[in-house]
């Protein structure tokens, strides 16, 4: 297909009251990714240029998220919700604009494929004007049939008002259409709303063009790829296939899934050749493993990175800004944030390491922690290469440890340890009465004084 420019128009302004949030329906989320978003990404993977998204009033959560993900969007308010029709009308300064090709989609149908996107801007190129995407049901019931004869879509007949004939039809509507640029205005236009609910359907303009010798064309997806979300079931349902997609995607790029079904991803998640994920692993968003990386069972990953050979887990978890270069070994119960555990270096057991860079080689004992926190703000751990630090051991930060050092267990490490030191930090219990209040008051001056 020779360049052709396109609009797309994503209708998102429905309240979605069976959905029983605060939340506009198209911000609720499968893959860790708001149905809008998914839609979006679409739309950019299937060279689509021009992108409007039609929201409802005091919508600016939607709003604000549309250009997060597509800056260059534009967001169009449909005051009054009076169809599909006249929700695709809003843009109307976008139509105006001109494009050779222009799509309405829905923000609530999150699973269309950019491949299924392109196939009906084919037939738009190859001279439709307009182009259906319909699917095959296998339970047609509630869906509008699209009544196909010598190739063309001769109209799209509500389930309501079919024939028994036309009942038994199971290809149907999903709702997403194409244009001819030069055709899409005028047809909007001219759909009218007498109906029972005086409102303005898309699904009229097969009707408006056939009567006026256009060409329509309908095109075939699948029906896991174009449901649409009113409830939380179908919600549920939607990230199951999204969920079975990625799991197929990985094991097809070289991924082992020792059981698939209790993997879970993002949209976003990477996975190198020779990963092997172990049984209940959740992928939150902005996880890359590196190949040959081992994710043992029941370890969570979240905005984390992980190198070549890894081992991560059993039940490990990784917070946004973990980084573990290669071979590094982050094991059972071990919780890992804004760190950098340096190559070949352990922490195998019990350990919380946060606001830290771990050198290559180091040893973490069990149960050691960085205190980071006093409270009212973070500090940040320094351990050398190939430092050993004993089990049970405090190190408060900030404070840094030089290479080659040992930490006895049990050690509170509170100064600086310069490098190929033996730390042994343990002492006597000290009270002081008081003192916690004196403290705060101290460390709330300091921060109001950095304000």
């Amino acid at each position: 297909m020779s360049f052709r420019s396109c609009l797309s128009i994503v209708l998102a302004a429905g309240l979605g009251t069976r959905m029983r949030s605060s939340r506009a329906k198209v911000l609720h989320e499968i893959g860790g990714l708001s149905l809008v978003g998914h839609v979006l990404t679409a739309l950019r993977s299937a060279s689509v240029e021009r992108i409007a998204v039609v929201v409802g009033p005091q919508m600016e959560d939607l709003e604000n998220q549309v250009r997060q993900l597509v800056p260059e969007a534009g967001c169009y308010v449909q005051n009054e919700r009076l169809g599909t029709a006249h929700a695709a009308l809003a843009a109307r300064p976008a139509l105006e604009a001109g494009a050779d090709d222009v799509l309405v989609l829905f923000g609530d149908t999150p699973l269309v494929s950019p491949e299924t996107i392109l196939r009906v801007r084919e037939q738009l190129a190859q001279g439709a004007d307009v182009a259906v995407l319909g699917f095959e049901a296998q339970n047609p019931a509630g869906y509008g049939r699209l009544l196909v004869e010598g190739g063309r879509l001769v109209a799209i007949r509500e389930d309501k008002d079919a024939t028994l004939e036309e009942k038994a039809v199971t290809f149907c509507n999903s709702g997403i259409m194409g244009f001819c640029g030069k055709a899409a205005l005028e047809l909007l236009d001219a759909i009218g709303n007498a109906n029972a609910k005086g409102e303005f359907y898309l699904t009229d303009a097969v009707e408006i063009a056939n009567s006026r010798g256009l060409t329509v064309q309908a095109v075939e997806g699948s029906e896991d790829e174009v449901q649409g979300i009113n409830t939380r079931a179908q919600l549920a349902r939607c990230e199951a296939v999204f969920q079975a997609r990625k799991r197929a995607e990985a094991m097809e790029n070289g991924v082992t899934l020792q059981a698939p079904e209790t993997v879970h991803f993002s949209h976003d998640t990477v996975l190198g050749e020779d990963v092997v994920v172990e049984p209940n692993v959740v992928f939150g968003p902005g996880v890359k493993v590196q190949p040959g990386a081992r994710i043992r069972a029941f370890s969570h990953l979240e905005g984390a990175s992980v190198g070549t050979g890894c081992t991560v887990g059993p039940f490990a978890r990784l917070r946004p800004g973990a980084s573990l270069s290669p071979q590094a070994h982050v094991g059972n119960f071990v919780e890992i944030k804004n760190a950098t555990i340096g190559q070949g270096a352990k922490v195998n057991h019990l350990s919380y390491v946060g606001d830290a860079s771990v050198g290559s080689a180091a040893n973490i004992g069990a149960g050691t922690i960085t205190c980071n926190y006093d409270g009212f703000s973070k500090h940040r751990t320094e351990i050398g290469a190939k430092s050993f630090i004993g089990s049970n051991s405090t190190l408060v930060a900030p404070v840094s440890i030089g290479p080659g050092s040992y930490v006895g267990a049990g050690s509170t490490v509170t100064d600086n340890v310069p490098g190929d030191s033996l730390v042994i930090g343990r002492g006597r219990q000290v009270i002081k009465q008081g003192r916690a209040k004196t403290l705060r008051a101290r460390l709330q001056a300091a921060k109001d004084g950095r304000k």
